[in-house]
């Protein structure tokens, strides 16, 4: 009869596992991943750091994202002064040609086509998307008090083509019926939908103010600064530029709600100019 017997094995006998072996490779394993996490961490940091200031800097631009955030937020206040001034930051959205000729235009509410014109037909559209038409306020009061406003152009009545697109003019008119503020450098003595005129360092005149425009919040993480919208040369713009100029003249006009404070008469010296 067969007899079978068990074979012993005949290999290399197996090694006992070293006490604390496995957990070793754990731990490497572990530190692996970090490794390999803190690598991709510093090369996403090479990349992306870079990238940085760009983001900042479009977060603080005048771009148009950040101006339909301003205007909705300007927009839902019900204080005129805000309404006013996103009405002025939705003219940084039109296309307008810088113009300063003299038109032919309907009354009252009447205007230049609508992709010309100059600073004040920019305070000019920003109050009349308010209702608040400056033609007509302008020529009606220039009829009962001609001799009350700047006598420079040698007219002998108002004329309601261009009265209220001349600076002085308006200068005139916001005095007498909103309130006339210090042209002051100090930042807390503007607030958003203010009018401000300026004396430029270029032109025909420089003894008198050629600029005007109004005061809006900055862009973005900007957006408690003090900026101005205004048409100088290139369009409506939204610009840092509040005290790039000489203010000759700081306004706050609510129609309907300000007071008449002016006392001016005959004979007061003419305040400026003419674009």
């Amino acid at each position: 009869m067969l007899e079978l017997r068990t074979i012993d094995y005949l290999g290399s006998p197996r090694r006992k596992q070293r006490k604390g072996r496995g957990g070793g490779r754990g731990l490497c394993n572990h530190l692996g991943g970090w490794l390999l996490l803190l690598l991709a961490a510093g090369i996403g940091c090479c990349y992306i750091r870079p990238l940085v200031p760009f983001l900042k800097a479009q977060q603080a631009r005048a771009s148009e994202t950040n101006a339909v955030r301003a205007i909705e937020e300007l927009s839902a206040s019900g204080d005129f002064s805000k309404q006013l001034a996103a009405a002025a930051l939705s003219r940084t959205r039109a296309e307008v040609s810088y113009d300063p000729g003299y038109y032919d235009l309907e009354y009252p509410g009447g205007d230049l086509p609508s992709d010309k014109g100059i600073s004040s037909d920019l305070v000019i559209r920003s109050y009349r998307a308010l209702g608040v038409d400056l033609q007509q306020l302008v020529h009606e009061d220039m009829r009962r008090h001609f001799r009350l406003y700047p006598q420079l152009w040698k007219l002998k009545k108002p004329d309601s083509n261009i009265d209220h697109r001349r600076i002085p003019n308006l200068q005139r008119f916001f005095s007498r019926y909103g309130k006339e503020l210090p042209a002051s450098r100090a930042i807390d003595d503007y607030e958003y939908g203010d009018v401000v005129a300026w004396r430029l360092p270029f032109g025909s005149d420089k003894h008198v103010a050629s600029h005007i425009g109004i005061v809006v919040p900055g862009p973005g993480m900007r957006k408690d600064e003090k900026w101005v919208v205004h048409n100088i040369g290139a369009g409506p713009e939204w610009e840092d530029d509040l005290f790039k100029y000489q203010i000759v003249g700081h306004y706050r006009y609510a129609a309907g709600e300000a007071p008449m404070t002016a006392t001016a008469e005959a004979g007061d010296s003419p305040m400026a100019v003419q674009n």
